[in-house]
């Protein structure tokens, strides 16, 4: 454990010092690298913030309206008879689209259940397994300008209900 604990408390440092070294083999100047590439991350993060800003009001209004807790009520009895955990709706759908939103949802639960219960160890499993489809699809693609994004949503929604599948088969398998 020690020497794994070592290892994460050097990695940073060796790869910063291998950055500079590259560049300095290279004769690349590194720190107005850096900085132009900052200038270009600033200019990035204008043209997308009405996106974000756009993104967390919707989960605000998710949250705070009620609307979370009104699907799962209406999904409970159709989940149920899947096997599915009605309590792990909310955040199965946020995942979609927060990341820091589910995870406030994540904590509301292990307050109710506690994080060593079936369902605390579910919703930990399924965060791990799944993807803030809209936030990362809409953050990248504003940010190089894609228009056209094809099966990129039916892929990245299939994948989701993948991994919420397999965190439920692994956790029923490992914990009943």
């Amino acid at each position: 454990m020690r020497v794994i604990s070592a290892i994460s408390d050097l990695i940073l440092p060796i790869v910063i010092v291998y950055i500079l070294s590259c560049g300095y083999n290279k004769k690349i100047n590194v720190y107005e690298v850096f900085i132009e590439g900052a200038k270009e991350g600033f200019k990035i993060v204008a043209e997308i913030l009405p996106t974000l800003i756009g993104l967390m009001l919707a989960v605000g209004i998710l949250r705070s309206g009620g609307t979370l807790e009104l699907i799962s009520k209406a999904a409970a009895p159709l989940v149920r008879r899947i096997g599915f955990p009605p309590e792990a709706v909310p955040i199965s759908l946020m995942r979609l689209v927060s990341s820091s939103a589910s995870t406030g949802i994540l904590l509301d639960i292990f307050k109710k259940y506690g994080p060593d219960s079936f369902i605390g160890r579910f919703v930990s499993v399924m965060m791990s397994c799944t993807e803030t489809v809209f936030y990362t699809m809409s953050v990248y693609f504003m940010s190089v300008k894609i228009t056209k994004t094809r099966y990129t949503l039916a892929g990245a929604l299939v994948a989701n209900v993948a991994g919420i599948v397999a965190s439920l088969t692994l956790c029923r398998c490992l914990w009943g």
